[in-house]
């Protein structure tokens, strides 16, 4: 039995998940968490999980940041990302972070159901595109691009930004104060060696972080 830990901070995707796996026979989800801090208690716990199912835009630090966490006290702990975000935009981040596979919301269930399996096992997954986008990355060698170099926040933050997001919904979002986001953008920027939002938005055209 794969004994499942789903952690998002939306109770309606949670619930959602616990159906849809309720009608598997070899997997069930055991406890949930909606947020970071949550997870990691229920980790610390005698309570046995076979695989995370972590998303990435949660209350507090995000998912990405969290699994350095997890990373830290549970090395071996299969974690799948699960997220809103498609994966030619965050697959490849995730990976670095320590995921063993990366999947979006809008999978189909019976995908979704076979990338828990493989990443339960000891397995990774990525649906084609997404490996495929990956062993791209891997194959440019040790020279990534300028946004390959952004930590987990910073490149959500980009891409919220790059979207039109204000600085103070991405605050409220993310449950972060405006200063805090300010000084995100300011390293955003920095690393990309560009001035400002509008050449933000021509560089993740340019390098295809949106189309």
């Amino acid at each position: 039995m794969i004994e499942v830990l789903v952690v998002d901070d939306h109770k309606i995707f949670r619930s959602g998940l616990r159906r849809l796996l309720s009608d598997e026979i070899d997997m069930r989800v055991v406890d949930e968490a909606r947020n970071g801090a949550e997870m990691l208690a229920k980790l610390r716990q005698p309570q046995h999980f076979d695989i995370v199912l972590l998303d990435v835009n949660m209350e507090g630090p995000s998912g990405l940041d969290m699994l350095e966490f997890v990373r830290a006290d549970f090395p071996k702990l299969p974690v799948l990302i699960l997220s809103m975000y498609p994966e030619e935009q965050y697959a490849m981040t995730a990976i670095r972070a320590g995921a063993n596979g990366y999947v979006s919301k809008d999978i189909d269930a019976p995908e979704l159901v076979k990338a828990i399996r493989q990443v339960a096992k000891g397995g990774r997954y990525l649906t084609a595109a997404g490996a495929q986008n990956v062993l791209a990355h891997l194959g440019r060698g040790d020279n990534p691009k300028p946004h390959q170099k952004l930590t987990a926040r910073e490149y959500q933050i980009m891409l919220m930004m790059v979207k039109g997001t204000s600085l103070t919904e991405i605050g409220e979002k993310l449950f972060i104060s405006v200063k805090t986001v300010s000084t995100y953008r300011s390293r955003i920027l920095g690393k990309l060696e560009i001035d400002n939002n509008a050449e933000l938005i021509l560089y993740a055209v340019r390098h295809g972080i949106i189309v």
